[in-house]
């Protein structure tokens, strides 16, 4: 398996705080004993939660997508997801607040992946100028990392990108 690196504390928000996550208790509690104590979710187990609520929202949330949190590290598995459908998945994981890297294995190609951090003040045309020679061919990034991006003028520091292919 490859690791990714990411920028832990840049990224969407979507593991909120734990008490969020907990149902508040009945006001009229029965006593202990005479009522079966529901399993309250672990930390990682309610990230896992999120993550995969983020995939769906996406639409990136296949069957086949399986997900494992070890500390700020992200194991991605899956069989059934294309070379590029499995470098999306990483980088929607990957670019989220609290997430340092992302595990996985990519099926084989020719070329390894190319992914961009963005510096501060970057825009996607002069990605586009740095990685395919190219200020104009900034909408080649801009589709190569939907449905994370959602406007071509929306991109933050410490976001990583999927660079495609010259073409």
């Amino acid at each position: 398996m490859a690791l990714w690196e990411f920028v832990k504390d840049a990224g969407k928000s979507v593991f909120g705080k734990a008490e969020a996550a907990t149902p508040p208790a009945p006001k009229e509690a029965k006593p202990a004993d005479s009522a079966p104590k529901a399993a309250v979710p672990s930390e990682t187990d309610r990230k896992v939660a999120a993550l995969k609520d983020e995939l769906r929202a996406l639409g990136m949330d296949g069957s086949d997508v399986h997900l494992r949190l070890r500390g700020d590290t992200v194991v991605l598995e899956t069989r059934e997801a294309t070379r590029e459908q499995m470098e999306k998945l990483i980088l929607a994981v990957g670019n989220i607040e609290g997430i340092a890297n992302v595990e996985a294995d990519l099926p084989e190609a020719e070329n390894p992946p190319v992914f961009h951090t963005v510096k501060k003040g970057e825009t996607l045309s002069g990605i586009a100028k740095q990685h395919l020679g190219d200020a104009n061919q900034y909408n080649a990034i801009f589709d190569a990392n939907r449905p994370m991006l959602s406007d071509p003028d929306k991109i933050y520091p410490g976001q990583v990108l999927r660079i495609p292919a010259k073409g």
